[in-house]
């Protein structure tokens, strides 16, 4: 009987570390569970992660939240694609835009320590969630892009935020207009790592940053988590309204059309540029 594409949720306790405190606090870990697709998200997945993540930040006996794929051969490769076929892309684009919107939004405000566990394939909207968490601990097999421009999808300006606080507007611009994937050498050279390991060691460097988190003061930490990312990314109103235009533009396209259909075909995809 197939397992339907799920987020698994499992609360885990830490056993060990010198300062961690007798009452044990806990860990939330959530797993993208769809490796038939490389754990991509589908709606409900989307719609699903959200609401886990707010639950995990109420919880008092929680103090850290793992974001991670199911199997070793990827973290997510984002979006699934194929759910396009069925619906007015302006329409299905606009849907995915509010589900990946308020789950990369929940990942971003929550006040504790969220940390994304990759390995294998990181791509598209899983990439954007890694980029969400406070830190990415990474398998050396890793493979990170944003393939947008080679679907002719537009890139919503909400989720190009996060990719800019990582790295900066010219790997963000290099990222998003070549449409390369990154092996976790050439990630960790651009600052979207925190650590590399290798695939053997990459639950027990994980453990070990989480040893670390868990004998801290909870307050403390959200209030450093506060300050860094107010202070390195202060607010400033931006005019959405023509980004919004030009991402929608390109869901109007003709380059769109035929990106969905190489992308299902399993071909090259031949852009005119209208």
């Amino acid at each position: 009987m197939d397992i339907l594409p799920q987020i698994r949720v499992e609360t885990h306790t830490m056993t060990s570390g010198a300062h961690i405190p007798d009452d044990q606090p806990c860990v939330r870990w959530l797993t993208l569970d769809n490796p038939g697709r490389k754990n991509a998200l589908n709606e409900r997945m989307w719609n699903d992660l959200p609401k886990l993540i707010r639950s995990a930040a109420a919880d008092p006996a929680v103090r850290a939240i793992v974001l991670t794929g199911a199997g070793t051969n990827a973290f997510s490769a984002g979006a699934d694609i194929s759910e396009f076929e069925d619906f007015d892309p302006i329409a299905q684009s606009e849907r995915h835009d509010n589900f990946e919107c308020s789950a990369f939004a929940a990942l971003l405000a929550c006040p504790k320590p969220t940390i994304a566990m990759i390995h294998g394939i990181c791509f598209g909207g899983g990439c954007e969630l890694a980029l969400c968490c406070d830190f990415r601990i990474v398998a050396d097999t890793a493979r990170f892009a944003i393939p947008a421009a080679k679907l002719g999808v537009g890139y919503n300006a909400r989720w190009i935020k996060p990719l800019l606080n990582v790295v900066g507007p010219a790997k963000a611009k290099e990222i998003l207009m070549t449409a390369r994937t990154y092996d976790a050498i050439a990630a960790e050279r651009i600052g979207i790592t925190t650590e590399v390991v290798s695939p053997q060691d990459l639950r027990a460097a994980t453990d070990r940053l989480l040893i670390d988190l868990l004998a801290n003061a909870p307050m403390s930490m959200a209030a450093a988590k506060t300050c860094v990312d107010t202070l390195a990314h202060p607010a400033a109103p931006v005019e959405m309204l023509r980004l919004d235009q030009a991402v929608k533009a390109c869901f109007l396209s003709n380059d769109f059309a035929e990106g969905r259909r190489a992308f299902m075909e399993k071909r090259k995809p031949k852009f005119l540029g209208d």
